[in-house]
């Protein structure tokens, strides 16, 4: 039986600590030749909770770029990733002892014609609900709808189904043990999902003082992505000509974001850090989300807990507890004084095996 040892503080506590990992395992009780891998500050593995695995701009891709993105994500310290909605087929990634857990949540569920291409079963309402208890068969105790996006006859984001269909969904997607998140840039189709009985919110950009008070109340949880809303403008841009109501729209609600936010972490709403990594954004990255967090006005201690501990928690994955899976990052400096140290990992461990130094 090998052990191995890494020395320093272990946080979210704040002593210097021998952390030994024996058979995949942490263990405190010292063990006689452990050899030390790595000291430093050692943080429970990282949790991109908005996670697109196997997607791309054009949709799905194959095993090898998956595997890919897989190992740009872990190799970032990412070793939990919460799936939120991938046309690819990824269960084979959850066989790997060398890839991070993988939370999955099926494919996107959209309205039709009212979404990216390649990406989403797109249904009417009618079958949105059976398609809902579908996807939450197929997935990991979570599904995704998607709860807003342009509407050609409105000209404006708009909800891609009528509050009915949303909340028979989300009753259809609980029945079978699953959680239901929904993206939602703008504003009209949030009050409904949240009086539904949603459990998260991706993006919330349009978010009232009300409704991150009633979330925080009923325990909804929000993925801002930041990064991912940062782009308003250039979809303002793209959409100018054509839908000028629009891009007015998504440069109003970038223009608050900031605000949007601040008032949400206020209210005490749950907030997880999430990259939106496939698609339009890229893996390995879950670093400069958090730091943009932190920019926006989110303290630093905050954010980190968000990334690792208290994200792991929401997620039903455990820390660095004794006898917990040994999923941990070392850091050369303290990442609750300077979050950039997290693009620079010292040493990454995953189910006790040195993935990275």
């Amino acid at each position: 039986m090998t052990a191995s040892k890494f020395t320093g503080p272990v946080l979210p506590g704040e002593e210097s600590r021998d952390l030994y990992v024996v058979d995949g395992h942490v263990t405190y009780e010292p063990q006689p030749g452990a050899e030390t891998e790595a000291s430093g500050w050692i943080v429970p593995g990282l949790v991109d909770a908005h996670n697109h695995l196997g997607l791309e701009d054009g949709g799905a891709i194959g095993d090898d770029q998956t595997l890919a993105q897989a190992v740009a994500d872990r190799d970032s310290g990412a070793l939990v990733l919460r799936d939120c909605g991938s046309p690819a087929d990824t269960r084979w990634v959850q066989q790997r002892d060398d890839l991070p857990r993988l939370v999955r949540a099926g494919r996107h569920i959209a309205r039709t014609k009212r979404y990216i291409r390649n990406y989403a079963h797109e249904v009417e309402p009618d079958d949105l609900p059976a398609y809902a208890a579908q996807e939450a068969r197929n997935g990991d105790g979570w599904i995704k709808l998607v709860g807003d996006w342009i509407s050609r006859e409105a000209g404006d984001l708009a909800p891609s189904f009528p509050l009915e269909a949303f909340r028979a969904a989300i009753e259809a997607a609980h029945a079978e043990g699953a959680k239901v998140t929904a993206h939602c840039f703008g504003r009209e189709v949030l009050q409904g999902l949240l009086d539904s009985g949603i459990d998260c919110i991706e993006h919330g950009t349009g978010l009232s003082v009300d409704q991150v008070e009633q979330m925080a109340a009923t325990g909804i949880a929000l993925v801002p992505t930041v990064q991912q809303t940062d782009k308003f403008p250039e979809f303002a841009e793209q959409g100018r000509e054509k839908f000028p109501t629009y891009a007015a729209t998504m440069e109003e609600l970038h223009a608050q974001r900031r605000e949007t936010l601040m008032s949400a972490h206020e209210a005490g709403v749950a907030m997880y850090v999430g990259t939106d990594g496939g698609g339009t954004g890229r893996h390995g990255f879950l670093w400069q989300e958090a730091r943009a967090m932190h920019e926006m006005g989110l303290p630093a201690i905050d954010v980190l807990a968000a990334a690792s501990w208290a994200g792991r928690t929401w997620l039903g994955f455990d820390n660095l507890d004794e006898g917990s899976p040994a999923d941990l990052v070392v850091y050369p400096r303290d990442p609750r004084a300077d979050l950039s140290v997290l693009a620079e990992p010292a040493c990454v461990v995953l189910r006790g095996r040195v993935q990275r130094r």
